[in-house]
């Protein structure tokens, strides 16, 4: 399985060589910018993340937690862009997500509790709806370590699903939305899992946009953005990302997830 939500990444051309993964997105920017853009999903997040640091990538999404980080630096050059509004019922129109704790079906795990002992899989310890939430949850328990047998970092989302699948693993917490794009592209999946608990809501990973963009450029990609929704192209680009719109954002929007990561500080997954 291909993770739709491991990070995309864009570059603003002004010259110079292009490399684009979604001709309709870069069609999309283009046109309403009026600058050349470009692209990036074809290297790791980590590697997407490094490029926007050393301003070769001028707008990223990231992961809460590395924002956070990033945002709590007394010197930092990004600033939120927007954030997406899932399209799903259970968000209510609200720029959150969830981390559903999944098991397969058929275990015997009811309740997160259940856990206890067992194999855990998680995405990678910058994840917040992977890694992040979950600490924090087991802080709230007094669970300062041990709570889990063992714990394997899987690299993904969708490659803790699979070792859930495959019986590799008893359990992960899986962002909601990485789970519902999963789910509508493979339906029998559905019928092999199950969500025994979810943490959250959280807010939604946000689209960052480096400050060593002019402004005049960075209000108007923030103004794409905030209009896509009203644009068919660009509905058409959100609906293939079960997305609903984009919306305003504010840094404290982030303070929840600084909250947990505070909470998670002391939690280890497995035991010393």
């Amino acid at each position: 399985m291909t993770n739709p939500y491991a990070g995309v990444a864009a570059r603003l051309l002004h010259g110079g060589k292009r490399r684009a993964f979604s001709p309709k997105r870069r069609r999309l920017h283009s046109r309403r910018l009026e600058i050349e853009t470009g692209f990036v999903n074809d290297i790791p997040w980590q590697e997407r993340e490094r490029l926007f640091d050393e301003g070769k990538i001028q707008i990223l999404w990231l992961c809460g937690l590395p924002y956070i980080r990033k945002a709590n630096l007394r010197e930092n050059d990004m600033e939120l862009v927007a954030v997406p509004v899932p399209a799903g019922a259970r968000y209510d129109g609200r720029a959150i997500y969830f981390s559903d704790v999944i098991v397969k079906k058929g275990s015997p795990f009811q309740r997160f509790a259940d856990l206890r002992g067992s194999v855990w899989a998680y995405n990678e310890p910058r994840s917040h709806s992977g890694y992040n939430v979950v600490r924090a949850h087991l802080s709230s328990l007094f669970e300062r370590s041990g709570f889990f047998g063992k714990a394997i970092e899987s690299g993904a989302h969708t490659t803790s699903l699979q070792m859930i699948l495959d019986g590799r693993v008893d359990g992960a917490a899986i962002d909601s939305t990485v789970l519902e794009w999963v789910l509508s592209h493979h339906t029998d999946f559905s019928q092999r899992i199950r969500v025994i608990e979810t943490f959250g809501p959280s807010p939604i990973p946000p689209w960052v946009i480096s400050s060593r963009v002019p402004e005049t450029d960075r209000k108007r990609l923030r103004k794409l953005f905030l209009q896509m929704d009203e644009d068919p192209m660009g509905r058409s680009f959100l609906s293939g990302g079960q997305m609903a719109r984009f919306v305003s954002a504010s840094d404290t929007d982030y303070d929840p997830i600084r909250i947990m990561a505070r909470a998670a500080e002391q939690v280890t997954l497995e035991a010393l």
